[in-house]
C-alpha cells in the first residue's frame, strides 16, 4: 500500500499545475472531488496509524509477559535465586 500511496501523492502533486492550466480549479465539481479525496485519504491514514499503534501496544504487553515469566522461572516463590544460579556467564562465581 505504501507504493500506491506514493504514486497517488506524485499524481496529485502533478495535478496541481494541470488543474490550474486547464482551469479545473475553478470547477466546483473538481474542488468537491478533491476535497472528498483529501477527507478519505486523511481518515484512512489515521486509521492505519491507529492500527500500528495497537499492534505496538500488544507487542509491548507480550514482551512484559515474557519477561515476567522468565523472572518467575529463575526465582523461587521465596524470592531466592535457585541453587547454582550465582555463577556468572563468564564461568566465574560470585564471591
Amino acid at each position: 500500500m505504501r507504493r500506491v500511496n506514493g504514486w497517488l501523492t506524485i499524481f496529485w502533486l502533478l495535478m496541481i499545475p494541470v488543474s490550474i492550466w486547464t482551469h479545473w480549479i475553478s470547477s466546483i465539481t473538481y474542488v468537491a472531488a478533491l476535497t472528498l479525496w483529501a477527507l478519505v485519504s486523511g481518515h484512512w491514514s489515521a486509521w492505519q496509524a491507529a492500527r500500528v499503534e495497537v499492534a505496538q501496544e500488544h507487542a509491548a504487553e507480550r514482551r512484559e509477559e515474557v519477561a515476567e515469566e522468565i523472572v518467575a522461572k529463575i526465582t523461587d516463590p521465596a524470592g531466592r535465586a535457585p541453587a547454582g544460579s550465582s555463577k556468572r556467564t563468564d564461568g566465574t562465581s560470585e564471591a
